[in-house]
This record gives structure tokens, sequence and C-alpha cells, in this order.
């Protein structure tokens, strides 16, 4: 079995506290991270993070930290860095995990490095640690006609739609599974071609 690129020990999921939020699209990483942890319950436990709520346990043969920052999505930065320091964590180590605009709805893509493409999240993250070399998984919000725009973010999903992003959702959990058990090159090779849109769901089914 290939260890090619399992140096993953800390796993952030982006988002927004508050119950306000929950269901919304910039929540994405949030709803990843909860969803490992659910799947996952019996092997992690909760421990101090500073600014966000943080979970610490053993997966794929090594320490793993789940974080969900409390900072809100503009700053979190400050919740990573900080973490990162105290475990003295290299880049590398960490995989950031965030809603992606510019992806369709049912769509997941995982890259090694990569600059924020305008997600206010990674920027803060990006200005923090002083690099763009750290990898992350991007979960697709956007559909025909999105734009960049904050109350488009601040949306929930419904129909074919919140199908498709569900199903998104749990494919994600397997992706960091995935990543963390056989390194970032297979899970890039498993689970970039991931489409669960509602177009692909029509085509397949004629």
């Amino acid at each position: 079995m290939s260890q090619e690129g399992t140096d993953s020990r800390l796993i952030v999921g982006i988002g927004n506290p508050g119950p306000e939020y929950v269901g919304t699209r910039h929540n994405a990483g949030f709803e990843v991270v909860d969803r490992f942890l659910l799947k996952h319950s019996t092997m992690f436990a909760p421990r101090r993070a500073r600014n966000a709520n943080a979970w610490e346990g053993r997966f794929g043969g090594r320490n793993v930290i789940l974080m969900k920052p409390l900072t809100y999505v503009n700053l979190s930065g400050d919740a990573v860095q900080p973490l990162m320091k105290s475990e003295n964590l290299s880049p590398a180590e960490i995989l950031i995990v965030y809603d992606d605009i510019d992806l369709t709805v049912g769509r997941i893509r995982i890259r090694q490095s990569g600059g924020s493409a305008g997600h206010n999240g990674m920027k803060s993250i990006i200005e923090a640690l002083h690099t763009e070399a750290f990898p992350r998984l991007r979960v697709g919000i956007g559909s025909e006609g999105s734009k960049r725009r904050a109350n488009y973010v601040l949306t929930s999903f419904d129909g074919t739609e919140l199908e498709s992003y569900q199903k998104a959702l749990d494919k994600s959990v397997e992706a960091v599974e995935m990543l963390l058990r056989r390194g970032i090159t297979t899970a890039m090779n498993m689970f970039n071609s991931t489409d669960f849109t509602a177009s692909a769901e029509e085509k397949s089914s004629n």
C-alpha cells in the first residue's frame, strides 16, 4: 500500500458558527467535518483549541485533529494558525475543506495547493500561513447563473440541488478517509471525477 502523502494531521472544515447558518452553502466544510465525526464518533473526543471547536483521535494509523473554526469564515486563519503552531504542524499536514462557488453542486475536487479563488476563508488561511502550499478539498455550491456574492453563499439548498449536495457531502467524507489512509494522490484519482449534479443524473437516467 502506498503511503505517499499520508501526512495529514489536521482536518479543518470552514463555515460560520450559529444556528442561522446551518444548511447554508458557505457551511459545506462544517458539514463534512460533522458527518466524519458522526461516522467515527467512537474514535474522536473533544479537545481544547483557540477560536475553534476541535476533536482529536486516531485514524489511518496516526493522531488526527478535526477543527471547526468559531471565527466566522472571513477570519478562519485566526483559528488554524494557532493550532498548527501549538502542534508544530507544517502546511502539508493540514487539509482545508470548504465550499467552492466555481464548482457546481454535486462535484468535489481535491488539490495539493492553489490560490483562494476569491474565497475569503481561504484568503485568511493563506495570509495566516504565508503560503498557498497546503491540501484542500472543495465542495461545489455553485449553480448556473450563481455569482460570487455574500447573499448567495448564505442561501440554502432545495429540491434536486439538495439531493446532489447531500450525496457530495457523503462522498467528501469518503475522500477524507481515503486521503488519511492512502494519501492525497490516491484520493485525487478516486474522487476528483465525482459528479452528482442534477444534469449528470438526468443524463444517466435517459
